[in-house]
């Protein structure tokens, strides 16, 4: 007897309260609640043993959980296995062992894996938006890393899958083709399919993602919309360039804790887009009363790579 959740903005994954110890007393993961919405780009980001495999493998149906619920598109993981891994594709991160079977044909199997009938039309349409066609009758052994990546990428697309799980999708790929793949997922997501990215390219999940969720130690210490996260935790630097070379900082313009580039030409200011005032007026103000003139002046933004950093480090 099927069990669902259902409601008309519910998310496609819904997890609550998940907990996974393995044998020997080690949490892998501490009570994760967290949804994913449909059809949206989510980047989950971590470092290192921090949760991001053990959680997608228990979502998958890979490994069990200790403790809570996960549900797929409103059907529970455990009591309704085959229905939520039927509307999940998942690209591990390792390469599969190299085969002769050519590159169509196990499209064409691992759909059967899924009870799905044969449709050489969709088969076609998959092999097409990852730049496999041309492809389609190679052995996998004779292929690339980057392009075997693009077949498992394929695999995990056969059986028309509502979910996609991305497990460090570009590891090992060149840029070229790492931006080939991007532009494959943003497709992905257009036609519909919802798709959750783990990766160490931090600029993949900046390029890509529609919200980010950070875990470490086995529990989520954050989830934003990625534009949101960025405004409100990001750190923004002033460069002023100088007219005149300065030696020093004056004392008089101590409190602003300014950076001098060695030539002696730029001055550099941090200030924190969440404060209620930026200081920048004040500064400006201070430097003319100290005599230093300025000719032009630009604004960085932190990247998600600073950001996570930052976060992870507090976490600690």
């Amino acid at each position: 007897m099927e069990r669902r959740i259902i409601g008309r903005m519910h998310p496609v994954i819904s997890i609550k309260g998940l907990t996974k110890t393995y044998a020997g007393g080690f949490e892998a993961l501490k009570s994760v609640d967290l949804d994913i919405r449909r059809g949206e780009i989510f980047g989950l980001l971590g470092p290192n043993g921090a949760g991001k495999t053990t959680l997608i493998n228990i979502v998958c149906g890979i490994v069990n959980p200790s403790g809570g619920t996960v549900h797929v598109d409103g059907y529970d993981i455990v009591s309704e296995f085959r229905r939520t891994r039927s509307r999940i594709g998942l690209v591990p991160q390792e390469l599969p062992t190299d085969t002769f079977e050519t590159v169509v044909n196990t499209l064409r199997f691992s759909r059967g894996m899924f009870g799905k009938g044969p449709d050489e039309a969709h088969i076609e349409h998959v092999l097409k938006i990852l730049s496999l066609w041309d492809k389609k009758d190679s052995p996998i052994m004779a292929l690339s890393g980057g392009m075997k990546r693009r077949v498992l990428i394929a695999k995990a697309l056969s059986h028309e899958p509502d979910v996609l799980f991305l497990d460090e999708p570009t590891a090992g790929v060149d840029v070229e083709l790492r931006q080939d793949m991007w532009n494959a997922v943003e497709l992905l997501r257009s036609q519909g399919v919802t798709v959750i990215l783990t990766t160490h390219y931090i600029e993949e999940a900046e390029q890509l993602a529609d919200r980010v969720g950070v875990i470490n130690h086995g529990e989520i210490i954050l989830v934003e919309e990625k534009n949101k996260l960025m405004r409100d935790l990001g750190k923004k630097q002033l460069m002023l360039h100088l007219y005149e070379e300065l030696e020093t900082v004056p004392d008089s313009l101590s409190r602003f804790a300014l950076e001098l580039s060695e030539d002696g030409r730029e001055l550099t200011y941090h200030y924190d887009t969440r404060g209620e005032h930026t200081g920048i007026t004040d500064l400006i103000h201070d430097l003319r009363g100290a005599g230093i003139r300025f000719n032009d002046l630009q604004t960085e933004q932190s990247s998600l790579e600073e950001i996570f950093v930052d976060l992870v480090n507090k976490d600690r």
